[in-house]
């Protein structure tokens, strides 16, 4: 067993048990998350303004079927 491997059992040995902290570890790792969270953000606000989104006006509904379409005649009048 190499000396950092000793100290390190030595040091789980001297903790309390019944506490937990997530430590430096837990720091990185929640820093981590949240830089791709602003990152991700950035990007998609990047996205979102290359988009010209522009909402066309709905045509009124017309009784003509569309082109190419024979309109059902009903049996029960022919």
């Amino acid at each position: 067993m190499t000396t950092s491997t000793a100290h390190l059992v030595a040091l789980a040995g001297d903790l309390d048990q019944n506490k937990v902290t997530p430590g430096v570890l837990g720091f990185i790792v929640f820093a981590v998350i949240g830089a791709a969270v602003w990152f991700l953000m950035k990007s998609m606000n990047k996205q979102f303004t290359k988009v010209n989104f522009e909402e066309e006006p709905e045509a009124p509904a017309t009784e003509t079927p569309p082109t190419g379409v024979s309109p059902k005649k009903n049996s029960a009048t022919a």
